[in-house]
């Protein structure tokens, strides 16, 4: 590039002109990058492991983040392809320990059965009959079945007496519940045991509110927070068995069925016996109670609710 200039002589002299040209060269640098083998002998290269045979080794966990934006080395499917093929090789390595020490069984091993062979030599008797015959060394059936019976199939499920009893930490032995559904509903009972069915066995005691020995669901009692100390009521015999019905004898189906009467069941004196002990171990633990008095009213007493009364702000 050229750019001509000019220089102006003073008057009264000759002019002269002179052109003056200025060159601008351009130059690039270009940097080249040698690879990692050519590097000077301070530098670290890092070699992949390799087994005996020449095979890369498979690092499962090496799956590391490429940069911040959570982009990962490996995707999903190429890490569940890496973790099986780490398996199968462990597998493999288990394997060929077996072999080596047959004693020893492994997690996962598969060891194969010496089968009996098929056919055995039998020595025969006779000149005639080649000494010697295979015979099967299982013989078969000489009878089959004309028809196939349904197989039994075992059902691995537990029976519900089987099942494994909870009950709720306000329902403990000792402790005074509302009963909320039966015959008596509302009234007050104490809770005397848990039985093996699930259901809770409580008494009112019968001499104050008339709440017998009876069997109830969890689910139909509001736990409350006053309890007895009924250490010293002893209700082992009391269990399931003690208080199963017995069916009555039937009747002749001749007779006039609006003539018979239906017959109330009677209590047994060993039913009423119980009912007795469990009431006086109950009425001496309220005897020994420091608000005896308030207590017993508290038992005789029905849980009501009134207008303006919210159940569920209510401390029991």
């Amino acid at each position: 590039m050229s750019t001509p200039s000019a220089k102006a002589v003073p008057t009264g002299g000759k002019a002269k002109t002179t052109t003056t040209t200025t060159t601008v060269v351009k130059t690039t640098t270009t940097k080249t990058t040698q690879p990692a083998s050519k590097l000077g002998a301070g530098a670290k290269v890092t070699k992949a492991r390799t087994t005996a045979s020449g095979k890369k080794v498979i690092n499962s966990h090496s799956n590391r983040a490429l940069n911040n934006n959570g982009l990962m080395r490996f995707s999903r499917g190429r890490m569940f392809h890496r973790r099986a093929l780490y398996r199968i090789n462990k597998w493999k390595g288990d394997q060929a320990k077996l072999q080596g020490d047959k004693t020893k069984k492994t997690a996962g091993s598969i060891q194969k059965k010496k089968r009996s062979p098929a056919l055995k030599k039998k020595p025969v008797g006779g000149d005639r009959n080649g000494k010697e015959r295979f015979v099967r060394t299982k013989r078969l059936p000489r009878f089959y079945p004309t028809e196939e019976r349904p197989k039994k199939f075992s059902v691995k499920r537990k029976r519900f007496g089987d099942h494994p009893r909870r009950f709720r930490s306000t329902v403990a032995p000792g402790t005074v519940v509302i009963l909320v559904a039966g015959k008596h509903a509302g009234k007050r009972a104490v809770v005397v045991k848990h039985l093996s069915s699930g259901l809770l066995l409580v008494t009112g005691p019968h001499k104050l509110n008339g709440v017998p020995l009876r069997r109830v669901n969890q689910i139909y009692v509001i736990g409350t927070s006053t309890k007895l100390d009924l250490s010293s009521v002893k209700v082992d015999n009391l269990d399931d068995k003690f208080f199963k019905r017995v069916r009555q004898a039937k009747k002749n189906a001749e007779k006039d069925i609006f003539d018979s009467k239906k017959e109330k069941t009677q209590l047994s004196d060993e039913r009423r016996q119980a009912q007795r002990t469990v009431d006086s171990g109950i009425l001496s633990a309220i005897k020994a109670n420091a608000d005896s008095r308030i207590l017993r009213k508290y038992l005789k007493s029905r849980f009501q609710l009134w207008n303006g009364v919210l159940p569920h702000k209510l401390r029991f």
